[in-house]
């Protein structure tokens, strides 16, 4: 049986149940984390898995290393539930306030907000957490640009229409 098991918000996994318990056992993953496989409808501590074996067996001789297919315990895998453990966090992608100083306050920086917002959801849903995070916060820049350099442009055309009437 496969499981997927999660630490500080980021699930791994698949493992065998051999190798989620060696991982118990020898302190790698903490009972207080979350476990899930197939057959279960929602993600649970493992401490509450009595299918497991107790945390004392011996450990392996050989350390077992993380998957290097970690996601976001938010993305779905294949066979995940549909339920998702409440620490799952959700990135905001700007994607409507790129629209709007693209709109309204300047052009060419409000175009790279648009980009680097639209590439947000497909990150998360990719798995890439980071990544997300890092394209969240640079459209999230390039909006506050866009206001900033809008506004002043906006500001020095008013002080020249009234510098010319006068």
């Amino acid at each position: 049986m496969e499981w997927f098991y999660t630490q500080n918000g980021i699930q791994h996994g698949p493992v065998t149940e051999a190798e989620l318990s060696a991982m118990i056992a020898n302190g790698t993953v903490t009972s207080s984390d979350l476990a899930w496989h197939k057959e279960m409808n929602d993600w649970k501590p493992i401490h509450s898995l009595s299918i497991l074996p107790p945390q004392s067996q011996n450990p392996p001789t050989v350390p077992i290393q993380a998957s290097p297919y970690q996601t976001p315990v938010s993305q779905t895998p294949v066979a995940q539930p549909t339920a998702v453990p409440q620490h799952a966090v959700n990135v905001p992608n700007y994607l409507w306030q790129s629209i709007v100083v693209t709109l309204f306050c300047c052009l060419p920086f409000g175009v790279v907000a648009i980009v680097k917002a639209s590439k947000v959801d497909s990150q998360v849903k990719a798995g890439d957490y980071n990544g997300a995070v890092a394209s969240s916060n640079s459209a999230k820049t390039w909006c506050w640009v866009s206001f900033g350099v809008g506004l002043v442009v906006n500001l020095l055309y008013i002080i020249a229409s009234l510098a010319v009437e006068a």
